[in-house]
């Protein structure tokens, strides 16, 4: 039989668009190179991948040589490394001494008090007076300013951790139960920098940290990094007995100021104790990079915007050898979930990419130093490889489903923006539902590499972590007790040398989940607009 003319025609172009439409949507994600690339990532051969050592710099060559291999454009100016100047610190001798109403404290170091510098000088010495400056926040949203006519320079700001919390008459201000932006340790030494302040302190509690003493007093123990040139000289933590000692000797009582401190009209508090504070560091200059490979949109205009995949490549590296160690002890932070885990998913995802490009280009990315404190997503936000105001949104991995394939998906942050109506028809066609919403108690969404990208206005979250997303409570297809279980086990295990690959680990759910990554990259790519932030959410009006 002979079809029409017209018929042939129309048979063609029903042909064509089918055409087009299966090659924009992402092939399915393979296990089995998922699970090649995570073993060796997570090997000992890589030493942890810490930052400033050997494994780091092995792993920057694997992946490179990883988006040659499949085909990933190197960005421009040639190769995929982006460069990432970093500083390491670490304090070799210090002191703080404190004067207040002829009385002299002078805190023990790692158990009062911990600190160290930011400056990128060796030898910071300096006399400063103490202002307790509440929760330390100035967020104009909330109407919240605790820096009220405070010249910072050359003060030391004392400050409490965590949020002001809600009342019965505010019981949504700085969301309510949940963890903002401003509770987090890391803005408030960002806020502090800002301001020209000789130094600042936190108050440790359990409670407002979320951890115990031994976190801080472990980590200003070891070399710390940050962004060249981008930090106070002098930042540290103090033991909640100890801050109580000091307010005291200057005539305040910790509780009554901390109470002011939850009040919109609290005013910065001269403490009426000095300081006389040494540091002498070692400071170390340390190049690291992030790599980044680009698939190029298949759209004549769109090609122009991007959308970005994240998943930061580092962790602990390997730790020093101390006298009287066990020569035979365990020193390497694998961290096999943390995050070979999500920078293996996306080497698998990237390889589907290119064999079916998107109307809008992808940029593959993964950061250096996150574990660091987000410098590398900074750096790159700083310097971005396409311009932030072209870019649609970053999809971050980290610490991926280890444990087998669930019937829902995690989206927390996607709710900030219309990438969580996204998520959801993505969701759906995947035969999965979106896992129910529980408020961040921990900040998570600030812990995590897509934040560089949400501080910098483009609309960003970490996708579906089953391990720290709703503290393990997902619905797995098999098994659900076994899973949660070891979902919530893994506790035991971050940021310890513990964390190490398995061969018996079931990965269909990290494929899952990394399937649904690409698919969602994919919709975003291919949808007519870019998405756009919720109405009133804070980073909404951040300028690109």
């Amino acid at each position: 039989m002979r079809l029409h003319p017209l018929a042939l025609a129309a048979s063609a172009v029903v042909l064509t668009l089918s055409q087009a439409a299966h090659a924009q949507q992402p092939s399915a994600i393979s296990e089995t190179a998922l699970r090649a690339h995570l073993s060796f990532l997570a090997d000992d051969l890589l030493e942890g991948r810490g930052t400033g050592q050997r494994g780091g710099d092995l792993t920057v060559r694997y992946l490179e040589t990883q988006a040659a291999l499949i085909g990933l454009q190197p960005i421009p100016g040639g190769g995929y490394r982006q460069k990432v100047e970093i500083e390491g610190s670490k304090l070799v001798e210090g002191s703080a001494t404190f004067t207040a109403g002829g009385k002299t404290i002078k805190p023990e170091l790692g158990k009062d008090i911990v600190m160290g510098t930011k400056s990128g000088k060796q030898n910071v010495a300096f006399d400063a007076p103490l202002v307790f400056v509440g929760y330390g926040a100035a967020a104009p949203e909330e109407n919240w300013d605790d820096y009220k006519g405070l010249d910072a320079k050359g003060k030391i700001l004392v400050m409490m951790v965590d949020d002001p919390q809600p009342t019965a008459e505010e019981p949504n201000r700085f969301a309510g139960k949940a963890y903002t932006w401003y509770g987090r340790w890391v803005y408030k030494f960002e806020e502090a920098a800002r301001r020209g302040a000789a130094g600042v302190l936190l108050i440790h509690t359990t409670r407002s940290a979320s951890y115990p003493w031994s976190v801080p007093a472990n980590g200003f123990g070891n070399e710390r990094f940050g962004l060249k040139g981008n930090g106070n000289p002098m930042e540290g933590w103090l033991h909640e007995d100890t801050a109580r000692e000091l307010f005291a000797a200057g005539g305040h009582d910790l509780d009554q100021l901390r109470a002011q401190a939850e009040r919109r009209d609290f005013r910065p508090v001269d403490l009426k104790v000095a300081a006389k504070v040494a540091l002498r560091s070692t400071i170390r200059p340390v190049e690291q990079f992030n790599v980044v490979g680009i698939v190029p949109g298949s759209d004549p205009k769109l090609k122009e915007q991007a959308v970005v995949y994240s998943s930061h490549w580092d962790h602990m590296g390997m730790a020093e050898a101390k006298p009287g160690d066990d020569p035979k002890a365990d020193r390497i932070y694998n961290g096999a979930i943390d995050n070979a885990s999500g920078t293996a998913a996306l080497l698998a995802m990237a390889a589907e990419a290119v064999k079916k490009p998107a109307k809008r280009t992808q940029i593959f990315l993964w950061p250096a130093a996150e574990e660091q404190g987000l410098l590398g997503a900074a750096a790159y936000v700083a310097k971005p490889v396409w311009p932030l105001a072209q870019t649609a949104a970053d999809l971050n991995l980290d610490s991926l489903n280890f444990v087998g394939r669930t019937r829902d998906i995690g989206v927390a942050g996607a709710e900030r923006s219309s990438l969580y109506e996204t998520s959801q028809q993505v969701a759906k066609s995947m035969g999965l539902k979106i896992a129910p919403a529980v408020p961040d108690l921990s900040g998570a969404y600030f812990r995590a590499d897509h934040f560089a990208f949400a501080k910098a206005g483009v609309p960003a979250f970490n996708v579906g972590s089953a391990v720290f997303s709703g503290d393990g409570h997902f619905e797995f297809e098999h098994h659900q007790h076994e899973s949660s279980a070891n979902i919530k086990g893994f506790k035991d295990h971050y940021h310890q040398v513990s964390d190490e690959y398995q061969s018996e680990w079931d990965l269909s759910g990290m494929v899952q989940q990394a399937q649904f990554t690409l698919n969602l990259g994919y919709a975003v790519a291919n949808a007519p607009t870019m998405p756009t932030w919720k109405k009133g959410e804070a980073f909404g009006s951040v300028k690109r």
